[in-house]
């Protein structure tokens, strides 16, 4: 059986100070709402804001810059090919690689056979195909002789043959041109090329590649930088990106003959530096007119 439990009831005393903490807690309350809807309008705004409706710089806009509009006015001309433009077609070439020729066999009126008939006309048409592709294997016996002294000399290898199984230049660059040329990912480069050419070529095949044709271009890149350090006038910029998942910056430093691109985690005066071009460049320096790091 349950026992019946006595609760005093509280005295008006009581009761006045209950109400007292109780709206002092619902004023702490409201200020506290108050500064954290205050928190948040500020942060609402700095992520809305964007080089449209504040002083900050196109470049700060990221991947969140919007599509570019075109100022081009309308030209009043159809679209397509204008006249007089001289177009880009296939034209037949004076030397075939084969010549397939096909004489007829019988006459359409007479039905009787043309082999001793006259040749009165020849019509020439032609097919512009790829050769069947198949991947051909280039085999280096590495041959050793024992001399009557009682040495052994092994025949060196060509230059770039260090395996005993690799890939030679040409399908490597044929990696690179569909990776980087033509912005397949990595995965889908290794199976288009698994799969055009019937050999295994896996992701990290082209990525070596990549990285072995990237390092094979440091003296180009030198040279390059070199020409546009030295030039008379010279155009530099750059646009916010994404890599490995954190804002980084394309510098760009141009002329009218040669351009530079270099990626770095900074904008200003460092990233700048080293790319190696504005520190040693002397000459009229082209830029957007936003605010930036002056280098000296």
């Amino acid at each position: 059986m349950r026992e019946n439990v006595f609760v005093p009831k509280p005295t008006y005393e009581e009761l006045a100070d209950l109400v007292v903490a109780l709206r002092a807690h619902i004023v702490a309350q409201d200020a506290r709402i108050a500064e954290l809807d205050a928190r948040i309008a500020d942060l609402e705004r700095q992520v809305a804001s964007t080089s449209r409706n504040s002083s900050k710089p196109p470049s700060s806009d990221g991947l969140g810059k919007p599509n570019p509009k075109s100022l081009r006015g309308k030209s009043g001309r159809k679209p397509g090919g204008q006249a007089g433009h001289g177009g880009k077609t296939l034209a037949q070439v004076a030397d075939p690689d084969e010549v397939i020729r096909h004489d007829p066999a019988r006459c359409r009126g007479c039905g009787a056979g043309l082999a001793r008939a006259p040749e009165v006309a020849l019509a020439r048409r032609q097919v512009f195909d790829l050769p069947p592709i198949a991947i051909r294997v280039s085999e280096h016996e590495l041959v050793s002789r024992r001399c009557g002294c009682g040495v052994t000399t092994t025949a060196d290898a060509p230059t770039g043959v260090n395996a005993p199984v690799q890939y030679g230049a040409r399908i490597k660059a044929v990696m690179v041109y569909l990776y980087m040329g033509q912005y397949l990912s990595k995965h889908r480069t290794a199976v288009a090329m698994s799969e055009l050419f019937g050999t295994p070529v896996s992701d990290g095949t082209v990525s070596a590649a990549t990285a072995r044709a990237a390092g094979d271009l440091d003296g180009f890149c030198a040279a390059v930088s070199k020409k546009i350090a030295g030039a008379d006038v010279a155009h530099f910029d750059e646009t916010g990106f994404r890599a490995d998942g954190k804002l980084h910056w394309l510098h760009s430093a141009s002329t009218t003959m040669f351009t530079m691109i270099t990626c770095h985690r900074r904008r200003g005066r460092e990233a700048m530096n080293a790319a190696g071009i504005l520190p040693t460049f002397t000459g009229i320096a082209v830029h957007d007119a936003w605010a930036l790091s002056v280098v000296t």
